[in-house]
């Protein structure tokens, strides 16, 4: 606890130094009333790291009350559900979290239901800060529609080093080596890999997906090189297969929030957990752990080399009753200090090119891992998080998975997530 607090004292002494590009000291004088801001963040996934940010934002503008409404529920499960009801029903929230890509393009852009911001992206400066690569993720038809707060890496495998070396045991390099090991860890009685909830099974199946089919054959999945129902994705399915034989996946998996499995690895009841780095934000800023010490991380299996991405944004509903609140939102958002201020104590590193991870008092050994990671391994996209494919077959995909869990059929699965390419469209 005194190291987040000594962290979160130190951010707000470099913020208050400074002054948020695009916004002015005139603006933080004028702008009164309210600002919704709605997300999935909240206690430990994420609440320390969005309370900071909005913090800082109470600090520039004092006169605006901020309405900070969450969802609990890992990766939005739960926020979406309410999202759309909010958004049908004409009663958006002045901003709302939602993950670059097909989450955003596909469910709101195209509905015509959000802002372009172009405007705020010429006015910001933001076409030098951002990746142009990230830019085309937020843009539909030439306007851009959303403010990318960060970047997570989905495809990581996290473990306790003192507990590997006291079971004997090493940090696979692939899925192959991790079947290997694991009759080692199950005679000891160790959960080789622990997995919860239904969204955390999705999670690892994308990782055992990229691992076995490469960058080019993932990748195709979503351009419609690759067909869904052929034999390289018969095999993601048998080894997906194999892999969830040495999981907890038929005891108490359902029951399981993605902290609480994390907490087996950490706790020693489990020796690896694949899951985004969010996890990292959750051992070193909650659990207090030291990375590379409390805790450690690889790529996931066979992924070595390849960053699988997922982004945080905030966008404009139309008509919402507070835009100028919002845009100072999402200015703040888009700033060396917003992104610096947020990503030091979530466990993602920051969108912006020019973002001070070098910086150890901000970034810890993992963040610094990831950003050295973002610029030099091949990125692909997220299904479990929205980035490849729209919410239709995200929603459809749910049902691929209990064909599979139900049958342990490799072409039941393979045949049925075909069907779901056709219905959805998102296969190319």
């Amino acid at each position: 606890m005194k190291r987040r607090l000594l962290v979160l004292l130190t951010l707000c002494m470099l913020v208050t130094a400074t002054v948020v590009p695009g916004i002015t000291q005139a603006q933080d004088g004028e702008l009164s009333g309210d600002l919704e801001i709605f997300s999935w963040w909240a206690g430990d996934d994420g609440g320390p790291a969005i309370e900071a940010l909005i913090a800082l934002y109470s600090e520039r503008h004092p006169g605006v009350e901020v309405i900070n409404a969450t969802v609990t529920g890992g990766s939005g499960v739960n926020a979406r559900a309410v999202l759309q009801t909010r958004m049908l029903g004409g009663d958006p929230p002045d901003s709302f979290q939602v993950h670059a890509g097909q989450e955003l393009i596909g469910t709101w852009v195209i509905a015509d239901r959000m802002e372009d911001l172009t405007f705020l992206y010429e006015q910001e400066g933001w076409f030098d800060a951002f990746p142009a690569g990230l830019i085309e993720l937020l843009t539909y038809e030439g306007g851009i529609y959303s403010v990318p707060l960060n970047i997570h890496r989905s495809n990581v495998l996290w473990y306790n080093p003192a507990q590997l070396e006291t079971w004997g045991v090493a940090v696979p390099a692939t899925w192959d080596d991790f079947l290997a090991a694991c009759p080692t860890l199950q005679d000891q009685g160790v959960t080789p890999l622990v997995v919860g909830e239904a969204w955390t099974v999705n999670h690892l199946w994308e990782s055992v997906a990229l691992s076995v089919l490469g960058v080019d054959a993932w990748n195709g999945i979503w351009t419609g090189e690759t067909d869904p129902a052929g034999p390289e994705m018969i095999d993601v399915w048998a080894k997906f297969g194999e892999i969830l034989a040495c999981t907890n996946i038929n005891e108490d998996a359902g029951s399981l929030t993605w902290q609480q499995a994390v907490d087996r690895v950490v706790d020693g009841g489990a020796a690896f957990n694949v899951m985004g780095d969010w996890a990292a934000g959750y051992m070193a800023t909650t659990l207090e752990l030291v990375p590379g010490e409390g805790f450690g991380w690889a790529p996931a299996p066979g992924t070595d080399g390849v960053f699988m991405m997922l982004s945080d944004s905030f966008g404009l509903p139309n008509g919402v009753a507070n835009r100028d609140n919002t845009i100072a939102w999402l200015a703040l958002l888009g700033s060396v200090e917003g992104q610096d201020t947020f990503n030091s104590l979530k466990g993602s590193i920051p969108a912006r090119v020019d973002a001070d991870t070098a910086n150890a008092e901000l970034y810890n050994a993992y963040l610094q891992s990831a950003a050295a990671d973002w610029s030099a391994d091949t990125i692909v996209g997220s299904l479990a998080h929205g980035l490849v494919a729209n919410q239709r077959f995200m929603n459809d995909f749910n049902v691929v998975m209990e064909v599979f869990l139900t049958s342990s059929s490799a072409d039941a699965a393979a045949q049925a997530m075909a069907a779901v390419c056709a219905q959805s469209g998102a296969c190319g």
